[in-house]
This record gives C-alpha cells, structure tokens and sequence, in this order.
C-alpha cells in the first residue's frame, strides 16, 4: 500500500487556491472589458481576461494532476 506524499499534497493545494483566483479573476475581468467597450484599453484588458480564464484551466488540470500523483504516484511506463 502506498502512502500519500505529503508535500506533493501540500503543492497540489496551493495550485489549486490560484486556480480559483484565477477562475474568478478572468470572467470578471472579461465582464469589466464588455462594460467599458468604448474605453481605449478595452482590447488589452479583453484580452488579459481571456489569459487569465486560459491559465484557469491549465493550472485545473495541472492540480488534478498533481493530486493524482500525490495519492497514486507517479506513472510507470513498461
């Protein structure tokens, strides 16, 4: 039986409090963008938003896969 580690765990949460950050940052920056759509920096902004909502999900399924490795190990090719 293989015991969990540890500091794999304790990494896996800290990814996953930015990844909500980021999950709430992006759609309100994107909201924030649609609003003002007539300011000069919407363009920037709009697209700081999506980078943000893109980083969202990336840093999602690093976590899940840092979890994974936490609990399962790390994967063996044969």
């Amino acid at each position: 039986m293989r015991r969990t580690n540890k500091e794999l765990l304790v990494k896996a949460i800290k990814s996953f409090g930015f990844t909500v950050l980021a999950m709430f940052m992006g759609p309100f920056i994107i909201y924030q963008a649609f609003k003002n759509e007539g300011h000069p920096f919407y363009w920037p902004v709009l697209i700081l938003g999506i980078i943000c909502a893109i980083l969202a999900i990336y840093l999602g399924f690093r976590s899940v896969s840092i979890v994974m490795e936490a609990i399962f190990g790390k994967k063996t090719k044969n």
